[in-house]
């Protein structure tokens, strides 16, 4: 007797179609084909041991499972489940007339408990737009498609529980996870004001000082734009990189879609149900390997990167001067493309990647040039070290803000000053504006992802603004990339000032977060 029993794999951030097929015939021994890897093949240990702890028996004949499409490499622990109702639905130990109806994913446990299984966001998503009933998964995965609501979720924590679901001979409306008493359990706790993912941020108004710095951090904040900060220990670079986290505006419901399922796919969503709505905050130590950063892996289980896991956030880059050459030139293509392919032989991903990237970095190895006679460094190790703050780097990042460390009065006053959340009602209504004008391009949300004919369709300027840009490019020995950065940034400056054209002083603040571009910048 021929069983299908339909389940799904991830490839990147989205759910392909898996059939588990199984078939028991005269014979001996128990096949697994269809590309399967180690963890799939093991599963068959798992599928036995949980299906006789249940009271079931191994039919004595030739069982043969099949994980169609055959060409495709299978991977993970989440074939346990239809694997095992294959056996007893194939063995016909028990009837099972619902079984067609619904996509299942779980890992047995040897006493017939499910756990959990990566990727259920995009696996009920999946489920949704092929037209199945609904999708059956673990109690803490099935928490994470608790959105949507036209779909019968079921959260599931034994093998039996799946039993009951499929041989629909009684109510199982008690499985839907909306009311499972850990949903319910997670759902009263944030009411209560429990966070949903944890906020990074801190606020800006606690960092005393450095008013130039806070506003190059606000603009980059509307407008989604790059940025580096350039100073000595101690002068608030990774405070305002916190502080930055604080005011960014919550995410768009199809931001936040992309978001949680890279989330989902990596494992890292945890108890959270829906979708993540605080945009992501990601701080990898400088001695990240290019793999942890870029993402990667072998044959089709490539997993993503910090980059991607910074996808509509922020990529919080601290000792930009240690990161080793070969990981920052890889970060060149996707702050351009906003997206990384991974190829591998058999297998080619393709990752979101829109994230704003925050960097710090001290002006020099001991970190204390230009600070009077503190710093020791020679010219060679002052040199080597700016080399990682120049080039084709620094033209992809629009706002360099060089800092100097606070003065002392100011230290011992403690005077704070603008509240985080009046910076953040500027930095959301920026945001506004820029989302009605980007409606109709697909994809585009801010003014750092606008592309050439976009700068020339919502960038224009008139014959005073050509003047000052002429003269700009002309002073500082402007790249073409950077004049680019250059409009769009002032785009962002005539946001937060609620002009609808760009004027010249928009253009001169612009062109003043590019210091890095003359030869004398530190």
């Amino acid at each position: 007797m021929l069983i299908n029993i339909h389940c799904a794999k991830c490839l990147g951030i989205e759910a392909v179609e898996v059939t588990v097929e199984v078939d028991i015939t005269n014979g001996l021994g128990i096949h697994l084909v269809g590309l399967a890897d180690v963890a799939v093949k093991e599963s068959l240990l798992r599928t036995v041991t949980a299906i006789q702890t249940l009271g079931f028996r191994i039919p004595g004949r030739k069982i043969v499972i099949n994980l169609a499409p055959a060409d495709m490499q299978k991977s993970g622990s989440g074939y346990d489940l239809p694997i095992a109702l294959g056996i007893l639905a194939a063995s016909a130990q028990t009837d099972l007339p619902g079984i067609g109806k619904y996509v299942v994913m779980g890992e047995l446990g040897l006493d017939g408990s499910v756990r959990d299984v990566p990727g259920a966001l995009p696996i009920a998503d999946m489920a949704m737009n092929h037209g199945y009933s609904g999708c059956i998964l673990p109690a803490r995965s099935a928490l994470e498609a608790t959105e949507y609501r036209n779909l019968s979720v079921f959260a599931v924590e034994s093998l039996g529980d799946v039993l009951r679901i499929l041989q629909e001979q009684e109510d199982c409306s008690d499985l839907l996870v909306w009311n499972t008493a850990l949903y319910k359990e997670i759902s009263h706790g944030r009411g209560r004001g429990g966070p949903a993912f944890v906020q990074h941020g801190m606020d800006i108004s606690e960092i005393i000082g450095q008013e130039g710095a806070k506003r190059g951090v606000e603009i980059a904040a509307a407008g989604g734009h790059n940025l580096i900060m350039v100073g000595p220990p101690g002068s608030g670079k990774s405070s305002l990189a916190k502080a930055m986290a604080g005011i960014l505006p919550p995410m768009t419901t199809q931001e936040a879609l992309v978001t949680s399922k890279i989330y989902s796919v990596a494992g890292l969503k945890g108890t959270e149900t829906g979708l993540i709505r605080i945009r992501p905050f990601r701080s990898p130590h400088y001695s990240a390997t290019l793999t942890a950063i870029i993402g990667g892996g072998t044959g089709s289980d490539i997993r993503p990167g910090e980059i991607t896991l910074a996808h509509n956030g922020i990529l919080f880059l601290d000792e930009y001067g240690q990161i080793p050459k070969s990981v920052l030139e890889a970060l060149r293509g996707p702050m351009e493309d906003r997206k990384v392919t991974i190829s591998r032989l058999r297998c080619k991903l393709v990752y979101p990647s829109s994230f704003m990237l925050v960097a710090a970095s001290n002006p020099c190895p001991c970190g204390y040039y230009g600070e009077g006679d503190r710093c020791r460094c020679t010219s060679a190790q002052r040199a080597a070290y700016l080399s990682k703050l120049s080039g084709p780097m620094m033209d992809r990042i629009d706002i360099q803000i060089l800092l100097r460390p606070v003065d002392t009065g100011k230290l011992v006053g403690r005077k704070k000053g603008e509240r985080g959340e009046e910076v953040a009602k500027r930095v959301m209504e920026a945001r506004r504006r820029q989302e009605k004008r980007f409606a109709s391009e697909e994809g585009t949300f801010t003014n750092a992802e606008m592309t050439g004919s976009m700068l020339e369709k919502y960038c224009p300027l008139d014959r005073n603004c050509r003047s000052v840009m002429e003269k700009l490019i002309e002073k500082m020995g402007l790249s073409a990339r950077a004049y680019s950065r250059i409009l769009k940034v002032a785009r962002t400056i005539a946001d937060l000032s609620g002009t609808e054209d760009i004027l010249p002083a928009h253009l001169m603040e612009a062109a003043s977060f590019r210091f890095l571009d003359r030869h004398d910048a530190i």
